[in-house]
């Protein structure tokens, strides 16, 4: 039996993940916006083997423009340009199911698909905040249940229109004159609660069939919809336990919902800052955070736990009283993760800004390459991920040392792969098959 090995993606946000990392003098404080910093990335990844890169978004300016760089180039279209400057590595790029429509995002896909070799993946998001919901023309973000409902009809949708074209379609018959078989060609013919579309697609089946289905929700909708759709799911865990607990109950549902849980891939975020000697690791963290502006950290946590501003003070402890979950419409995984992780470790308000600097709630794990690449381990061996999305405090240098000092020893142990090898689309490097069209199969003739 071949031995399971790991998944890694390159998570890439401008000067990296740590809030500061653009004030430090190694960092371009325009890097967000510069292509060849992407593609200098985009390499380093792909000579590490890094199964993929992968691109956060959102339809709206994301935080304080004092806090940090802001703005940043839409993903598909800076993943189309990395797809000509690499060769193997993954293209994940995040769109909405909120704020997008089904044929021009289906379309938009399987060109990057197509462009890149059969290397992209789409990571799947509901956006939850009325900022973007004030850039579409409505006031107030739509309920998270009604969200997901939305969600799991666009993709009803743009699997229908992935499939639009056998993949024979194209006869490409000079002496009959026949370019095309339009029997082979099947309209959507979607109408539902939330969309209608008429046509078929007008980009032939690509070569994946369609991109690989990544999803980013741990609420109890985002759970659902991942055992429903998902072929690997990016989650924010901060305990080995919890996150053996998330991986089995989503193993667990993927099952229930008739799927192999072999086809969907757990990969926690992890934020690693190395160093040679662990002293050496713990000034590197010391540095980044004394370049912290607390003040700018206030206001995004009283956003995000849905509080009046003012209402956090620097030096306490979070009020009593924050409303539970349930009665959450935005990102509900993350609020509870950051409220349960400042109770169960009794954090102030400045010391849960600090922890969250670094990753947002992801686990930031500071040490020796042989102490990450050792807690990686754990996790992958004890029931707790399938690979981690690597998300480096500082870029390029955290993304550098990470290839040049884990990716060896991750090597050696016989968990990560020495090279790409043939496996050439995504999809096969994620062990997952091509999926057949769903025109062809018994219950659709």
């Amino acid at each position: 039996m071949t031995q399971r090995k790991l998944h890694l993606n390159a998570f890439l946000m401008n000067t990296g993940h740590h809030e500061a990392s653009w004030r430090l003098p190694e960092s371009d404080p325009y890097a967000h916006v510069d292509l060849q910093h992407y593609v200098r990335l985009a390499r380093i990844a792909e000579r590490g083997t890094f199964d993929s890169l992968f691109l956060a978004d959102g339809p709206q300016l994301w935080s304080n423009l004092a806090q940090r760089p802001a703005g940043a180039l839409e993903p598909l279209t800076l993943l189309t340009a990395l797809a000509t400057a690499t060769e193997h590595i993954g293209l994940i790029a995040t769109a909405s199911t909120s704020y997008n429509s089904p044929y021009n995002l289906a379309r938009t896909l399987a060109s990057l698909d197509i462009i890149s070799g059969g290397r992209a993946g789409w990571n799947i998001v509901t956006t939850a905040g009325t900022e973007a919901a004030r850039n579409f023309g409505i006031d107030a973000e739509p309920a998270h249940a009604e969200r997901y409902a939305r969600a799991a009809e666009f993709l009803d949708v743009v699997r229908k229109l992935w499939d639009s074209w056998e993949d024979d379609t194209v006869v490409a018959d000079k002496a009959a004159g026949v370019w095309g078989d339009d029997g082979k060609i099947h309209p959507a013919r979607h109408r539902g609660t939330y969309f209608a579309v008429a046509g078929a697609l007008n980009v032939p089946r690509t070569p994946q069939g369609y991109p690989l289905l990544v999803q980013a929700g741990s609420s109890e909708d985002g759970r659902a919809f991942a055992a429903r759709y998902a072929e690997s799911v990016f989650t924010a865990q901060q305990t080995l336990a919890g996150a053996q607990a998330f991986y089995a109950d989503l193993k667990s549902r993927t099952a229930r919902a008739g799927r192999d849980p072999e086809h969907i891939k757990v990969l926690p975020g992890i934020v690693p800052v190395l160093g040679s000697t662990e002293a050496a690791a713990r000034a590197a963290e010391q540095l980044l955070e004394d370049h912290i502006v607390y003040e700018h950290g206030v206001g995004r946590l009283e956003s995000l736990l849905q509080l009046p501003e003012g209402t956090l003070e620097l030096d306490e402890q979070l009020p009593a009283g924050l409303p539970p979950e349930s009665a959450v419409e935005g990102a509900k995984s993350r609020y509870t993760l950051v409220v349960e992780l400042a109770r169960r470790e009794r954090l102030t308000v400045r010391q849960l800004i600090t922890r969250l600097g670094g990753g947002r709630g992801h686990l930031t794990f500071t040490g020796t390459p042989e102490q990450v690449a050792d807690q990686i381990e754990t996790w992958f061996t004890q029931g707790a991920a399938d690979g981690f999305n690597v998300m480096p405090a500082v870029l390029p240098s955290g993304l550098d040392a990470f290839v040049e000092h884990v990716v060896p020893l991750l090597r050696a142990r016989g968990l990560f792969r020495d090279a790409y090898g043939p496996r050439r689309t995504l999809r096969e490097r994620y062990g997952l098959p091509r999926p057949a069209n769903q025109y062809l199969s018994p219950a659709f003739a």
